[in-house]
């Protein structure tokens, strides 16, 4: 059986590469090959992709996704292209929003360009549940208008408006997934959870915005993969799939959580001046996906914040790094 080849843009970020590592791993489909695309930006880690590095079915390729050339040569070379690659931190978009509009407007259409060239079969766009804006009550399906407040947000809908159109005006196969919160290991600490986690092993205090009533929906990256992989392998050409984890909470309820996980006291959470147009609240209506693809999340969402401590705890050297090299600050704003 001949292999399905793959671009995987933005593979050594967080999810990116555990989507690698899984696909190359001893349960994922043999018969695929995967080439990774990563600027290695200070998200992104090579120590990410160690587990499959020496893996005769993966190929590394530095680079940036609006490199037109690159771009161009990469997907000529492939069947098929999932596409992670983002900037994503909203703070970061606030501060300044011209990279985000850049890398996840500007580089989508790159490469969607270069896959409508190059009669790519499959084009997975990994998006955000930040598209949809905030709600106070309900669940937001895929049929739901796009409402950004972030220029982070509003870059990822725009990607998702673009990469749609080009299956509407070109014909190509695109299909766009929108995830809720994902936690897990490997998770950059600049989000929410490895950044508490991580200033509390240090002994630090923790940056909880506002009230600390917004609430997120917590997908593990296990389930986010997975019905990432049931998009690409048995989704439909030109649809959205909402991809939810099934545990609603606020960013209150979540501190108390990893205070106790790492059996620090309330004394250690600095309530800090909200952010800037900061969404109440998310959360996406996943039915579709599981009535069409059979995706239901299996993560149990305690276990998982557990296995996520605890790997943070015996990982030091990992992210000790990513922080310094990022030099973020021990406190300030929380990213939720």
């Amino acid at each position: 059986m001949s292999q399905t080849r793959i671009l995987v843009t933005g593979g050594a970020g967080f999810i990116g590469s555990h989507y690698v590592r899984t696909l190359l791993g001893p349960s994922g489909p043999g018969e695929v090959s995967l080439t990774v695309l990563d600027k290695l930006t200070y998200a992104a880690s090579l120590a990410n992709l160690d587990q499959v590095r020496r893996s005769d079915r993966f190929t590394l390729a530095v680079g940036d996704i609006c490199d037109e050339e690159l771009v161009g040569r990469l997907v000529a070379e492939h069947d098929q292209v999932v596409h992670f690659a983002a900037e994503s931190h909203v703070d970061r978009s606030i501060a300044d929003s011209g990279e985000f509009v850049r890398t996840n407007v500007l580089g989508t259409q790159v490469l969607l360009d270069a896959a409508l060239r190059h009669g790519v079969d499959t084009f997975v766009h990994v998006s955000t549940d930040e598209v949809y804006g905030s709600i106070p009550t309900g669940s937001c399906s895929e049929s739901q208008p796009l409402a950004p407040n972030s220029p982070y947000a509003a870059s990822k809908a725009a990607s998702d408006l673009i990469a749609l159109a080009y299956h509407r005006t070109h014909g190509l196969d695109i299909r766009v997934t929108r995830c809720s919160n994902n936690y897990g290991h490997h998770q950059f600490p600049e989000k929410l959870i490895p950044l508490f986690v991580t200033n509390l092993l240090d002994g630090r205090t923790v940056p909880l915005y506002g009230d600390g009533l917004n609430v997120r929906d917590w997908l593990h990256i296990d389930d986010h993969v997975q019905g990432i992989e049931l998009v690409r392998a048995k989704g439909r050409a030109g649809e959205v799939y909402n991809i939810g984890g099934g545990t609603e909470l606020s960013n209150a309820d979540l501190t108390a959580l990893l205070l106790d996980a790492c059996g620090a006291g309330p004394e250690r959470v600095e309530y800090v001046a909200d952010r800037k147009g900061h969404d109440r609240r998310y959360s996406v209506d996943w039915s579709k996906i599981h009535t069409e693809l059979g995706y239901k999340p299996g993560r149990d969402f305690a276990d998982g914040l557990a296995e996520t401590v605890a790997w943070y705890r015996d990982h030091r050297p990992w992210w000790e790094a990513l922080k310094a090299r990022a030099a973020l600050p021990a406190s300030g704003a929380a990213p939720c």
